[in-house]
């Protein structure tokens, strides 16, 4: 399938003590992302967050944005720049935070459901519509319902940490896919699951 991807979108909470929870996973990869084309990000009141364009990296039609707003807000910052731009929601990425997969996996998909994630509700909410683009980090889950919004709100666990940042490794891989556009290409290398490390024998 081919998507003219014009607008990335990472999704966490805005303010120092959120920036290593497992919720601000979607920061995490612009972040990344940014640095890897060379671009930096700055301060847009009117889009309600941090924006860059990707034009240092040959990519002028493509924007990063990291919504200032709290993630139960987060569509009105996504809608305030795809309005502005006139990006339709079928050209946006939206990134975030999975906890129905592992650390260390990750999903590249059209649609679908939200999962409970108030960050895509309300993009959802904002855009009329559950028909974008999702990258989907996996950070696991508590294992109890209850726990979920203390587990996402605190730091993964080193070895967490880890996986996550490798998964990311594997994302930034397939950017080039998405730059131009090759969606196929760009879920076959994020969805493959990663070869399990072989064991030593003595």
């Amino acid at each position: 399938m081919q998507a003219n991807i014009r607008l990335v979108v990472g999704l966490g909470n805005p303010g120092a003590e959120y920036t290593e929870t497992r919720h601000n996973a979607g920061f995490w990869f612009c972040e990344r992302l940014a640095h890897e084309l060379g671009i930096a990000f700055g301060k847009e009141s009117r889009f309600h967050g941090w924006a860059a364009n990707a034009r240092q990296a040959g990519q002028s039609g493509i924007w990063l944005l990291m919504p200032a707003t709290f993630m139960n807000r987060s569509g009105q910052s996504v809608r305030a720049l795809a309005q502005f731009y006139r990006i339709p929601p079928n050209e946006m990425l939206v990134v975030h935070d999975e906890l129905d997969l592992p650390p260390g996996q990750m999903r590249l998909k059209f649609g679908g459901g939200l999962g409970g994630h108030n960050g895509l509700k309300d993009i959802t909410a904002h855009l009329g519509t559950q028909d974008y683009w999702r990258l989907r980090l996996g950070i696991g889950h508590p294992g109890d319902r209850t726990e979920v919004v203390n587990y996402v709100l605190k730091p993964a666990r080193r070895d967490e940490q880890e996986a996550i940042d490798a998964a990311m490794d594997r994302a930034l891989l397939a950017w080039p896919d998405i730059a131009r556009g090759e969606m196929e290409a760009a879920t076959r290398k994020i969805n493959t699951k990663p070869a399990a490390a072989k064991k030593e024998t003595p």
